[in-house]
């Protein structure tokens, strides 16, 4: 079910000794990469030690209960995405999870299946919040920053307005796909018009000009759909 290219490391905290094996099982059955503890208070120590994908906290722990470990985390600067698993299912309990700004709260009984569901969707989730957080790019032999907004050649520096970078962030987060033009509109001008659509190919046109000289980058205008930002492997 999960990526086996790189397998997701989760910290699931669980006092529960047989439920903990059994959720650890399966998760391991899934291609993830499973610590099982089962106190609150070495919860918090290994947090602090080794960088999770996922944290899965049972509320209910001795030593330290989940929603203290939660707290602790934001406290130390872990920006560790983490779900509770409770048996808690009052409305109250999930409020004040969330409260604590948990990504998911699953209240027991539960099936695995869904765990795993919810585990998928944080792992997704996580992963484009770090491509929006991503500032430089490697674009062939070119190096983009979009923060200072300018493209790197060599010791030739090309200067790009708001728009020019924008486009060209969306092109390159979305390197070897279809990007519609569409899209690019309403993310780029809030509107998809035609007049825009004009600006837009004119911008195209000087994204092209500032990459011409890595002959391994092209960006294809797909007919009537929008754009691809392709690059060459010549190796």
């Amino acid at each position: 079910m999960m990526d086996s290219d790189k397998k997701a490391h989760i910290l699931l905290v669980e006092d529960d000794e047989s439920l903990g094996f059994i959720i650890k099982d399966n998760l391991e059955m899934n291609n993830l990469n499973v610590t099982l503890i089962q106190d609150g208070n070495e919860a918090i120590n290994t947090l602090k030690e080794f960088k999770y994908d996922v944290c899965i906290l049972d509320i209910m722990l001795p030593g330290k209960d989940g929603l203290s470990i939660a707290k602790e985390m934001q406290n130390s600067g872990l920006e560790i995405p983490f779900m509770f698993l409770s048996a808690r299912s009052l409305k109250e309990d999930r409020i004040k999870g969330f409260r604590t700004g948990c990504d998911d709260y699953l209240t027991k009984p539960f099936n695995i299946e869904e765990l795993l569901l919810r585990i998928e969707v944080i792992l997704r989730r996580n992963s484009k919040n770090a491509i929006q957080k991503q500032s430089t790019y490697q674009i062939g032999d070119y190096l983009f920053d979009y923060k200072n907004q300018f493209l790197k050649y060599d010791d030739e520096i090309n200067r790009l307005t708001q728009r020019e970078a924008e486009i060209l962030k969306i092109l390159v987060t979305n390197r070897e796909s279809l990007v519609k033009r569409s899209d690019i509109l309403i993310q780029v001008w809030g509107d998809d018009d035609y007049f825009k659509g004009r600006s837009l190919d004119v911008f195209i046109s000087k994204i092209r000009k500032y990459l011409k000289k890595d002959k391994k980058i092209k960006v294809i205008n797909v007919h009537s759909s929008g754009f691809c930002l392709e690059i060459a492997d010549f190796s």
